[in-house]
């Protein structure tokens, strides 16, 4: 996951996403898989008999047998945490995304862009600290290209080509024939 992605995912939550894999696992059985081990597995994609154990796992806990996390191997305690944030809180996830597409979002942003314009100006890349009101087409755009599995080089043209038009451009009140490379993001945050 991307700068961008975090950024996009940061924004849409009002709380953190469960910190301990068992906190964890237990959102998916009950508010996920709706206590049945198949949709546990599905969710999490992982074999049956593997959820099984977990709720197995989860049940000891609560009881005072097990002690600590349950045991998981690092590759599905990664399944597990993308589940989560996957489920997560989805009626803020879909308010907010309504909201940036509709009203735009606020862009706070530091990273090193290249430039390419007419003769007699420089080009040479120039870290930047920028914070910009960016219009709801950019949310839409980057929310779609998020949902298309656009990787981040994808997803950093897109923001370049929005600052090239809101910020550095002014909405084409200057720097005619300017264009933009985002070359390295030290880090971003969206306020939708």
């Amino acid at each position: 996951m991307g700068e961008i992605d975090e950024g996009l995912e940061r924004a849409e939550r009002t709380r953190p996403i469960p910190v301990h894999l068992n906190t964890r696992v237990r959102f998916l059985w009950e508010k996920v898989a709706k206590a049945d081990t198949a949709r546990l597995a599905r969710a999490a994609g992982v074999s049956v008999r593997t959820a099984q154990r977990w709720v197995h796992a989860l049940k000891a806990a609560a009881e005072g047998e097990l002690k600590g996390d349950i045991p998981m191997a690092k590759a599905n305690a990664a399944k597990v945490e993308q589940a989560v944030r996957a489920a997560w809180q989805p009626r803020v996830k879909k308010r907010v995304r309504r909201d940036a597409e509709q009203r735009g979002f606020m862009l706070h942003i530091q990273a090193t862009f290249g430039y390419s314009a007419a003769g007699g100006t420089t080009d040479d890349p120039r870290p930047r600290m920028i914070t910009q009101k960016m219009p709801g087409s950019v949310a839409s755009a980057l929310y779609e290209a998020r949902d298309a599995g656009a990787t981040q080089a994808q997803q950093e043209r897109i923001l370049a080509e929005a600052l090239r038009e809101e910020y550095f451009k002014d909405g084409g009140r200057r720097a005619q024939g300017l264009d933009v490379e985002l070359n390295d993001i030290a880090w971003m945050d969206l306020e939708l």
